[in-house]
């Protein structure tokens, strides 16, 4: 009979000077303020990184000695006020003016909604690029001060951690988390009783209990449903992010969109704007129409009036990102949820329509439908989105439907090195409020060169060093001899020599194309091991544990590592995560991303690698078709070659290895007399100083606030006025098209002309059988543009024609075309209706064109 092994955990005593560590550990301002990390470092390095950079932890595992002689340490203590006097600051700093030119803080609210969210390695509820950027965007609201207020879920299991054997093969390993070791507390009611929220799967009740975590100046509500009174199978709902099935999927998702809505009602929390990040919490949307139907409105008047508040970002050009549900499934779940929304099951099932999958319901359509203001996470993916979206709105061109982008950024605080942020203190003290302002940043040309090298070879070194011990105890673990290790090493266990070094890290999706540089192992080979200009690749990522494909590709990239002529010179790291990432977009010298394009939404990894001084040498795809200028690092053109996947990846492939050894190796070893590359520093100079002002969160949240949280904001207290008779109004009028607009037709009755005289105008006439609608119910517009030699036409402006009156039953609009532009001209007329409620002039999706 094997023996037990009991856990004692005995906890210091904070000693009174020290109180304020507990303030400090009980708020997520530690994952982007490094002071705050960097005094529990200092009491005790060893703990600290046992512990997962976890300050709740560190302080009940502490020695009581250590405390005691940092009392007595006159240096720590001055420390230690420094940082409470900033902490305080912070919590003190008044909302910045780009903030409050658009939202009023004591009356206007945020409600931020996803299903994950990436702060800090020590809080994980988060998997990837999606959580990382909602942490990012928490951060930056708190920063410049946004009323903001986040909703999720608490996960008891959270993501999984990543092995991987000496196979190669992925290993998912869950470990439960004890809550009282996370950043946060129970919310409790007025009597101090644990605070909790219902809702019904399945028409029997869910219990839940609200978590909050403060993170600076915002709040962050998380939902658990793992609680003693709810069934074994709904206390697993909130057990793992994106673990399950699809019906793990649908109730995690009832509880985020219907038990957030509720969780905030019930706490007197009352948001004006409600951002949806991603589709998983779309249940919101029928959540809040069911609150004003109950007041006694109509659906379609609470839907206009939800949908006017309402902002929805979608992330993922990749139909396998869309969240969607069986016809079983939501009859199951929604059956009676319906019946409260006084509509007909027909009516709700077709919120979440799409012609690409008939009868699923598709989160992404129901949040689209279900929202007036829309975009996408960059200026590319914003127009793939309103292409593949564009059945929302299907008579109105692509490139003018109603989704638009905010390019996303990352958050400088938290990604930008220590070593770079001391630099940056001692040389320009008010670079922190100089963030948004591109002009500026020409401030980095002055750190001189020799500095400039010094400081990133400074960083690599370190991450080769966090490289060399994960992956001695990755290989000591999966049973590999002392010899063996040493040359898997060779390159990481001296980090001071000098090595280019390549970084590709992000989620294994096969369309991210990881094993794109192993098209030509010859020539890869011949690269890597040029003794004169040695080169290394790290990897680092997780692929889903259901995604074989992606799991095929580590495996495929560990057994290139092992190969002779690849051994040392390639790395595979294991468990991916944001202690990591910060290790690798800090260090390499260049950063990869090769995805298929145009499926790389945004990819912010390259941006937090671009604002440390790392090239991005990256497909032309995402941010980085916004963010590349021809001076700031390389660019892969994509191939239009989207019928024959095969041949793409393969000219693709030739490309990025041609830039290899072309230019990126005799660049990086193209040494003066000074012993470095003057060429790459001012390459890599030129990747921080074009990226840092335009790619960092407070950019990015200053944008949602002047372009989407302020509008909808406005939108939905118009139509809310006067005991909500406007959005009554506005959905008859919505009702009147439907019925009718399948029978409205125009044509243009003048005589068509080809050619006018300079300071002449054209005529137009348009008679339109309006089917009952009125003239002040549509709007007759011309569109003067250009045509391409492919035929293409791209418009330039719009004229409005006027109403004319009628002849018999139809309706005359005229014009007299004054084109601004001389020469050659082409145009097209088109009608669409029109009301002054609506918060897009096309929101109807309805338009008929001559």
């Amino acid at each position: 009979m094997s023996e037990t092994i009991f856990q004692l955990e005995v906890r210091p005593n904070i000693p009174e000077k020290l109180k304020g560590l507990e303030a400090l550990a009980n708020d997520l301002l530690y994952s982007w303020d490094r002071d705050v990390r960097g005094l529990f470092y200092r009491l005790d390095d060893e703990l600290w990184e046992n512990c997962n950079h976890n300050p709740k932890v560190f302080l009940r595992r502490i020695a009581q000695e250590k405390l005691d002689d940092a009392e007595n340490d006159h240096l720590l203590m001055e420390e230690y006020s420094r940082v409470m006097s900033s902490f305080r600051t912070y919590h003190e700093k008044e909302i910045s003016s780009n903030i409050t030119e658009f939202l009023d803080p004591d009356q206007d609210l945020v409600a931020y909604f996803c299903a994950e969210f990436g702060l800090h390695e020590s809080f994980p509820i988060y998997s990837g690029g999606l959580g990382i950027l909602a942490g990012d965007h928490c951060k930056a609201a708190s920063d410049l001060g946004v009323p903001f207020v986040g909703v999720g879920l608490l996960y008891r299991q959270g993501y999984f951690t990543q092995y991987i054997d000496g196979n190669g093969n992925q290993l998912s390993q869950y470990t439960p988390t004890d809550f009282d070791e996370l950043v946060v507390q129970p919310v409790c009611d007025n009597d101090g009783q644990p605070f909790y929220v219902q809702v019904e799967i399945e028409e029997r009740p869910v219990k839940l209990k609200v978590w909050e975590a403060r993170a600076g100046h915002i709040r962050l509500f998380l939902l658990d449903s793992d609680l003693e009174e709810n069934t074994t199978e709904d206390r697993s709902i909130t057990f793992q992010l994106y673990g399950g099935d699809s019906t793990t999927r649908i109730q995690q998702e009832i509880v985020l969109g219907i038990g957030g809505v509720r969780a905030l009602r019930a706490m007197g929390i009352t948001p004006t704007v409600w951002h949806i990040n991603e589709g998983h919490a779309a249940f919101q949307i029928p959540e809040r129409c069911r609150e004003y139907v109950e007041q006694g409105m109509d659906f379609n008047s609470a839907l206009e009036l939800v949908a006017a508040g309402t902002v929805f970002t979608t992330h993922t050009p990749v139909a396998a990102g869309h969240d969607m549900f069986q016809p079983e499934q939501m009859t199951r779940y929604f059956k009676h949820y319906i019946k409260s929304l006084n509509i007909d099951p027909a009516a709700f099932y077709a919120l979440g329509e799409s012609p690409n999958n008939h009868g699923s319901f598709n989160m992404t359509a129901l949040a689209l439908r279900g929202s007036r203001y829309h975009n996408g996470v960059s200026r590319i993916h914003g127009s793939e989105a309103s292409a593949m979206e564009g059945y929302v709105w299907p008579q109105i061109p692509h490139v003018e439907n109603p989704i638009s982008y905010v390019t996303n950024g990352v958050h400088v605080q938290t990604f930008l090195a220590r070593e770079w942020v001391n630099l940056f203190d001692m040389r320009f003290r008010e670079w922190r409020s100089e963030l948004n302002k591109p002009e500026y940043w020409e401030c980095i040309d002055s750190i001189p060169d020799h500095r400039y090298w010094s400081l990133r070879q400074e960083l690599k070194a370190q991450m080769l060093e966090d490289v060399y011990k994960r992956t001695r105890r990755r290989f000591q673990r999966a049973g590999f001899s002392e010899a063996q290790l040493k040359r898997l090493s060779s390159y990481t266990s001296e980090p001071e020599q000098n090595v280019l070094v390549l970084g590709f890290a992000r989620r294994f999706a096969t369309y991210k194309r990881a094993t794109l540089l192993f098209s030509d192992l010859p020539r890869l080979a011949r690269l890597l091991n040029n003794p004169k200009r040695p080169v290394m690749l790290v990897f680092a990522g997780k692929a889903h544990p259901r995604d074989i494909p992606g799991q095929d590709l580590i495996r495929r990239i560990h057994e290139y590592s092992l190969r002779p002529e690849f051994i040392g010179k390639i790395i595979m790291l294991e468990g991916y995560d944001m202690a990591m990432a910060r290790k690798l977009v800090t260090g390499v010298d260049v950063w990869l991303n090769t995805p298929e394009y145009p499926l790389e939404a945004s990819g912010t990894s390259g941006q937090k690698a671009a604002i440390n001084g790392v090239i991005n040498l990256s497909v032309l795809d995402g941010w980085w078709g916004e963010g590349f200028d021809g001076e700031n690092g390389w660019a892969i053109h994509p191939h239009a070659r989207h019928d024959d996947a095969g041949l793409r990846d393969q000219e693709e492939a030739a490309d990025l290895l041609d830039i290899l050894e072309n230019e990126v190796i005799p660049l990086y070893y193209e040494y003066g007399s000074q012993g470095y590359s003057s060429g790459w520093v001012k390459l890599s100079k030129a990747s921080m100083k074009s990226c840092l002002p335009r790619f960092n969160s407070q950019r990015m949240v200053i944008d949602y606030v002047k372009h989407f949280y302020a509008p909808a904001r406005a939108h939905y207290q118009r139509l809310a006025a006067s005991d909500c008779a406007p959005a009554k109004s506005l959905a008859e009028w919505k009702s009147k098209i439907r019925a009718n607009w399948k029978h409205v037709t125009i044509r243009r009755v003048d005589s068509i002309r080809q050619q006018i005289k300079n300071g002449e105008s054209l005529p137009v006439v348009i008679n339109a059988n309006l089917n009952g609608l009125s003239a002040e119910d549509v709007i007759v517009e011309c569109v003067v543009g250009c045509r391409d030699d492919n035929g293409k036409f791209t418009p330039h402006e719009q004229y409005r024609f006027s109403h004319a009156g009628m002849e018999g039953e139809e309706h005359i609009f005229e014009l007299n075309l004054e084109p601004e532009n001389p020469g050659l001209n082409h145009y097209k007329l088109r009608m669409y209706p029109w009301h002054e409620l609506l918060g897009h002039p096309f929101e109807m999706g309805s338009m008929i064109w001559i």
